[in-house]
């Protein structure tokens, strides 16, 4: 017979187990978009795919330990919908503050001899790569306190982008496995955007630059390796030495809508014809055989900017007419040395 004392027997057993994946569930949660692997299930399969592409056995078991942790924060801002909070005018008075014109300046004169340098070799002026410097991490100082890998490891394993980050995290394993930064020093955003210049791994390394020839390309700690590398990613992606990101231009009455958009690009005479002036109310400048677009990142009543092909590399960047006109902003402030008001 079915005795009472097996069936209190039969219960504890299954809430013991019961529990007991509850229990380890809590400790290694699996996402909602990853699969059914937990986190050490996970690292285990990532570190024996590492070797297999390469990486040694040793940076693989360094940089992915048993006592690695999902890290819940990079997780909450994954999730979290990104929100327009700001306009366009309230972007660029943030972004293009005097304060940071101010400081541009101050560090383009400290490091003019190889911002010179670099420009030269690459073909891109110095006030842009001190521009993007200034935007991505305020000329160096704020760069991000996540550790990379850790960072790449948890997107990864959670499973929304799962492709995406983990080949930039094999890509930071090699660049962890060719020296040029030590893993618990491989710090940025909560994303995988590295260093002074905030490249992704995979952008580190297609464009990092070894400019001062130590054998490391450092773009955390060593400025001439950060602004060669900005100057090669612009000039690898097609940037115009001498012809100017774009001005501010005034549009006349009656402009049809549907000109306004970098996929119109059209002839300097067409639009001089179509009577846009500039900021000024003269006509256009006609810089060489240029072709440019009509951007109004702020949207329709705000400022209308002529922007060029450069324009279109500084968006291969940063996908964002907000961020490539500020871009261009800045770096003309910095050039001219003169106070400006930003937003007229």
């Amino acid at each position: 017979m079915f005795a009472v004392g097996d069936a209190v027997r039969g219960f504890f057993l299954v809430f013991g187990l019961v529990f007991g994946v509850v229990a380890l569930s809590l400790v290694h949660p699996s996402p909602a978009g990853a699969a059914s692997k937990t986190f050490p299930q996970f690292l285990k399969q990532v570190r024996a795919e590492a070797m297999s592409k390469g990486i040694s056995r040793q940076t693989a078991e360094a940089a992915l330990p048993d006592s690695l942790r999902p890290i819940p924060r990079v997780l909450e801002l994954d999730k979290k919908q990104p929100e327009k909070t700001r306009t366009f005018d309230q972007y660029v008075q943030s972004i293009v503050s005097q304060v940071r014109v101010d400081q541009g300046r101050s560090n383009f004169s400290r490091n003019s001899s190889v911002l010179n340098s670099v420009a030269e070799t690459y073909g891109v002026e110095p006030q842009v790569i001190v521009a993007l410097w200034g935007i991505e991490t305020n000329y160096g100082k704020n760069t991000g306190g996540f550790e990379i890998i850790p960072a790449l490891a948890t997107l990864a394993w959670d499973g929304r982008r799962e492709a995406f980050f983990k080949d930039e995290l094999f890509k930071a394993l090699k660049i962890v496995d060719e020296g040029h930064i030590h893993i618990h020093d491989m710090k940025g955003s909560w994303a995988g955007a590295m260093g002074q210049s905030q490249f992704m791994p995979s952008s580190f390394l297609r464009f990092a630059q070894d400019y001062n020839n130590d054998g490391r390309r450092d773009i955390w700690n060593t400025t001439s390796d950060v602004f060669a590398s900005a100057a090669n990613y612009l000039s690898q992606s097609g940037w115009k030495k001498g012809q100017p990101w774009g001005r501010e231009v005034k549009l006349p009455q009656g402009f049809d809508r549907k000109l306004i958009g970098l996929e119109q690009h059209r002839s300097l005479q067409f639009w001089h014809d179509l009577g846009i002036r500039s900021s000024s109310g003269k006509g256009v400048p006609f810089e060489g055989a240029y072709y440019a677009s009509i951007v109004q990142p702020g949207g329709e009543g705000t400022v209308a900017y002529m922007v060029y092909d450069n324009y279109k590399v500084i968006m291969k960047w940063n996908k964002s007419t907000y961020f490539a006109t500020a871009v261009g902003l800045l770096s003309d402030r910095v050039h001219n040395g003169k106070p400006d008001t930003l937003i007229r």
